[in-house]
């Protein structure tokens, strides 16, 4: 004896595909432009160093940091999660996109030796 399997109609094929579109984008985060990132990376070159690498031990090297580590921390300091006075400013306006971006060029970058 066959089983049959119920068919969607075609309205409720698309309402399906609908919601799972909805919920990827929801959860979808930018995707990082290296090209971009270096454009905006000028700033943060005063404290971490031309290419990511910092000459200061107060201040990290970014080079070859992960992208997915980088956003994190980017967010963090910029949404008032993780407190630090000298970075407040330079993070407060970037968006997540910029975020992305920075991220991405930074993970691209040779870390320091």
């Amino acid at each position: 004896m066959r089983t049959r399997l119920p068919v969607l109609s075609a309205a409720g094929t698309i309402a399906a595909l609908l919601v799972v579109a909805a919920v990827v984008a929801i959860g979808a985060e930018p995707v990082g432009n290296k090209a971009d990132g270096e454009a905006k990376a000028a700033v943060c070159a005063a404290c971490h160093g031309p290419k990511g690498i910092s000459v200061n031990p107060l201040w990290p090297s970014l080079a070859g940091q992960q992208e997915a580590y980088l956003v994190k921390q980017i967010k963090e300091f910029r949404d008032g999660v993780r407190l630090e006075a000298t970075m407040q400013p330079f993070v407060a306006n970037l968006s997540d996109q910029d975020a992305a971006d920075l991220a991405a060029y930074y993970a691209s970058l040779t870390p320091c030796p």
